[in-house]
């Protein structure tokens, strides 16, 4: 098992649907000791249930750093440590360029970049300690093409701003033995586009991938299993594109 003993935290992950919870669920059957963290403490205490005994859900808003903090340090008095993070939150918004405001733009770049960060300064004290740790940053397709089909400029935006700060991590605590990478998802069958992607509309983006089909929850938390295990010892810094063949370049 690829996993074996670690102790992995992923945000965002109770959504049914989601690809948090496919994740966890896919660290849990490679050995690993899974904290889902959510904004309601029943939903995510409900995902660590069903993804098998000895796994943990707490509640945690990643946009309050002292809340990150707090959900890091139990989750470490409980298992000891902390080997691995999804940093996995995010929201997006469905907003022209005109029509984005205050609220918007705080709304989106708080969960998807602050959150990043600030989940992200929970957990290093205790990676360094140990000299090791993997962390994966949740990045998009439409940071990199410039917009994508639900979300937003301001989401592009954020997502962008993910992809610069895990490379700046990657960076800085490569000397301390942490990995970070991110993954960039293309469009991905979730909850959260469940109800807008009419089958009219997958076919019709469909034809624009080369595989020819739309992405799974699943695929994504392949590329995460594969960013956290010991396959990647040598990769930091690195994107990983999960989306068929929709942006090649």
């Amino acid at each position: 098992m690829l996993l074996n003993d670690r102790v992995c935290v992923i945000t965002g992950a109770a959504s049914a649907r989601g690809i948090g919870k496919a994740t966890a669920q896919l660290f849990a059957k490679h050995g690993a000791q899974v904290a889902i963290l959510d904004l309601d403490a029943g939903q995510a205490e409900a995902a660590a249930r069903e993804i098998g005994p000895g796994h943990i859900g707490l509640a945690c808003n990643v946009t309050d750093r002292a809340a990150c903090t707090v959900a890091a340090d139990e989750i470490v008095a409980r298992f000891g440590r902390i080997d691995v993070l999804v940093n996995n939150a995010g929201i997006t918004q469905p907003l022209k360029i005109m029509e984005i405001g205050p609220e918007n733009y705080d709304a989106v770049t708080d969960v998807n970049l602050r959150g990043t960060l600030y989940m992200s300064q929970a957990v290093i004290p205790t990676m360094r300690g140990h000299g090791s740790g993997a962390i994966v940053c949740m990045s998009s397709v439409s940071a990199q093409r410039g917009g994508g089909i639900f979300g937003g400029p301001h989401y592009s935006a954020a997502k962008g701003g993910v992809l610069g700060l895990a490379k700046a991590m990657a960076r800085e605590l490569g000397p301390d033995g942490v990995r970070v990478n991110s993954v960039t998802p293309g469009l991905i069958q979730t909850d959260i586009t469940g109800g807008k992607l009419t089958p009219e509309l997958k076919d019709e983006i469909a034809k624009g991938i080369p595989l020819g089909r739309l992405g799974v929850a699943d695929d994504v938390a392949n590329a995460c299993l594969f960013l956290a295990s010991d396959l990647s010892t040598y990769i930091t810094g690195a994107v990983i594109d999960v989306n068929g063949g929709m942006l090649i370049h």
